[in-house]
């Protein structure tokens, strides 16, 4: 991203907690899950100034957040990112993942296998790792090669990733007899 380029942020509640998005004119620069307090967006992004009225385009990506971590079986994927900055190899993770649809996950090797890179499962678990955009790039449906949530760096951990696996997998009826409470 060049340096000066105005950037904006904006924190939200969310049935997870607080979360923020910041953004360029050319779409998302990062998004972040909850404990995202306005304190926080303006560490993270020092240069980003801070708003309450959004355009309508992070108005949709704000409701769509706030849509999935409530439970609804939500697509992200018409959410713009600008990803400048970024290395290929993350950006093409990233389409990757944001190719799994709720309710389902794929693996690390899986991922790298997809990439045409079958020996590259931990430079894909760093780039999951590294996302700036969850859930917009839907990392928390990446797993340890045994199918079970690993490395989540968003702030509750692992503990959260099964969280939002739990909240998708009732979104689209995969768990409809479950009655246990979400929180």
């Amino acid at each position: 991203m060049p340096a000066g380029e105005p950037l904006w942020a904006h924190s939200f509640d969310t049935a997870l907690g607080r979360c923020g998005v910041v953004w360029s004119e050319r779409g998302i620069v990062a998004s972040l899950l909850p404990d995202a307090s306005p304190a926080r967006l303006v560490r993270r992004h020092p240069t980003a100034r801070l708003v309450d009225e959004l355009p309508p385009h992070i108005a949709h990506a704000v409701d769509g957040i706030r849509a999935l971590l409530a439970g609804e079986a939500r697509d992200l994927g018409d959410i713009v990112l600008d990803e400048r900055g970024i290395p290929e190899f993350r950006r093409q993770v990233h389409a990757l993942t944001r190719a799994i649809p709720p309710g389902q996950t794929r693996t690390y090797g899986e991922i790298a296998t997809a990439l045409g890179q079958p020996g590259a499962a931990r430079a894909v678990g760093r780039a999951e790792g590294d996302n700036p955009f969850p859930p917009i790039v839907p990392c928390h449906r990446v797993m340890g090669a045994g199918g079970e949530p690993t490395g989540f760096s968003a702030p509750g951990g692992v503990e959260t990733k099964r969280r939002m696996l739990l909240i998708e997998a009732r979104a689209v009826g995969q768990l409809a007899g479950d009655q246990q409470p979400l929180f």
